[in-house]
């Protein structure tokens, strides 16, 4: 059983106006991401991701990154989602299991079991947009994960960590990677390019 936020922290959540302007200081109008959701993670993750991930304040879902930042909105159109969706049907589809949580700095995840597909997206992704390299190119190794508490002090990682273990195993079927866009108020899906076939 997964311990959920208490609701003396949840009642002190910003009203709406306050976190739009929050959400618009954290991303630029037009940013795009092109991620894999996983909805059967939200009920292990979705408790703390809306406390912890501000990403999902922002309504992005439980999800493993493909590439963030990707091309601004306004340049995407239907020959550069064609081209996406040719690049994304080269990779099978494939089941995902989660069962093990880890850290970054300031944060806690879920490691993706297999890796290697979300590694092989993002790679030929960024080869294909070589100016959107993953995380601006901050990182030497895009290691694939699916965040549950981001930007948090080392004891509060270790409160959500032990609140959410242990945690029945997720598994589920990766068929799409989805471009999801940030409108100056929330992430929205945007187009599903669909994976190939097993």
């Amino acid at each position: 059983m997964v311990d959920q936020p208490s609701e003396e922290v949840t009642a002190r959540s910003p009203g709406k106006a306050y976190g739009d302007r929050m959400a618009a200081a954290r991303w630029p109008v037009g940013t795009s991401a092109l991620v894999v959701t996983v909805p059967a993670a939200e009920p292990v993750v979705g408790p703390w991701r809306s406390q912890y991930d501000p990403s999902a304040a922002d309504g992005m879902p439980a999800h493993v990154t493909v590439l963030f930042p990707w091309l601004a909105s306004s340049a995407v159109d239907a020959d550069v989602l064609a081209r996406l969706d040719s690049l994304v049907s080269t990779e099978p589809s494939f089941d995902l299991r989660l069962a093990e949580a880890a850290r970054f700095p300031n944060t806690l995840y879920l490691r993706p079991e297999p890796d290697a597909p979300f590694r092989r997206l993002t790679a030929a992704v960024a080869g294909t947009w070589p100016d959107h390299p993953p995380y601006g190119g901050a990182y030497a190794d895009v290691v694939p994960h699916l965040t549950i508490a981001d930007q948090q002090v080392a004891a509060v990682l270790d409160d959500v960590q032990a609140a959410i273990a242990p945690f029945d195993v997720i598994e589920t079927r990766v068929d799409a990677v989805e471009l999801y866009a940030f409108d100056g108020a929330a992430w929205c899906s945007r187009h599903r390019s669909p994976l190939g076939p097993a």
